[in-house]
């Protein structure tokens, strides 16, 4: 109850509405949207709380919901001595958060070149903006396939985009675009599951191109999108590469984009 006082005087406030668990180190909330608030599916907003001094504490954090949601959705990760996860895994509806409305980001897009096929490759909680993209019927109109590689080290970490990816068939929205069109492929690199192994081994052996029956990697037709610890986006981006695909911005558009802000263990 001491920190009652401090609710009031949090600046740029929303109000958390959902909070949903899905491991000891996982979690996902919903919070309300600010009117001024417009952004790009794929973007990042500074969300958090003040710290023991009342100080604002703030980290980067991808929305996962797409750009058209009345609410705002994000999915975390739990560090028991993180500044800031710490406490914001303790949140409930009805508390409130501090949402800078200023997004930013470079997995959108207008980042990429034209193409065929997109590639969405994400580990851990790394699939949030990707959650957004997967929602956004932009998406499905700019290219023919999406494919979304998700890899955790067990399976209950996986829970959270599998649900996401199951639920599109019936969203009102885009259930039709989506339909043949989104190929996922969950991995795990610990627990033994279905499929193993690390994206960069699966797509360098070529095995995820054969599991799903579709061609390797052309940087005339294939766009991907990056979004994991930084050791994970270095390796990604030497194999991207490695298939003659070169590194975008939203200044210089190109044929694969990384997220350098995202934000893993010790947050």
């Amino acid at each position: 109850m001491a920190a009652t006082p401090a609710v009031k005087t949090l600046p740029d406030a929303q109000t958390v509405t959902q909070v949903r668990h899905w491991t000891d180190r996982l979690f996902s909330f919903r919070v309300t949207r600010p009117l001024t608030l417009r952004f790009r599916s794929g973007e990042f907003v500074m969300i958090g709380l003040l710290d023991d001094r009342g100080k604002p504490l703030l980290r980067a954090y991808s929305i996962a919901s797409p750009s058209w949601d009345e609410e705002l959705e994000f999915y975390s990760i739990k560090v028991p001595d993180g500044p800031l996860t710490s406490k914001l895994q303790h949140i409930q509806p009805g508390d409130e958060i501090i949402l800078r409305p200023k997004p930013v980001g470079t997995l959108v897009h207008d980042a990429l070149l034209p193409g065929k096929r997109i590639w969405f490759l994400a580990t851990g909680t790394g699939i949030a903006p990707f959650a957004s993209l997967m929602r956004d019927p932009e998406t499905y109109e700019k290219y023919d396939q999406v494919v979304m590689m998700h890899t955790c080290r067990e399976q209950a970490e996986l829970a959270y985009g599998r649900e996401l990816v199951e639920s599109l068939a019936d969203d009102p929205l885009i259930g039709e675009m989506v339909a043949g069109k989104l190929l996922y492929y969950p991995t795990t690199t610990r627990e033994t599951s279905d499929r193993m192994g690390r994206i960069t081994d699966n797509l360098t052996s070529g095995k995820v191109f054969a599991d799903l029956g579709i061609p390797p990697m052309d940087p005339a037709t294939d766009r991907a999108m990056v979004c994991g610890s930084l050791a994970f986006n270095i390796d990604v981006k030497a194999v991207l590469e490695g298939f003659g695909l070169r590194e975008g911005a939203n200044s210089e558009p190109q044929e694969y984009v990384v997220e350098k802000a995202f934000v893993g263990d010790g947050i």
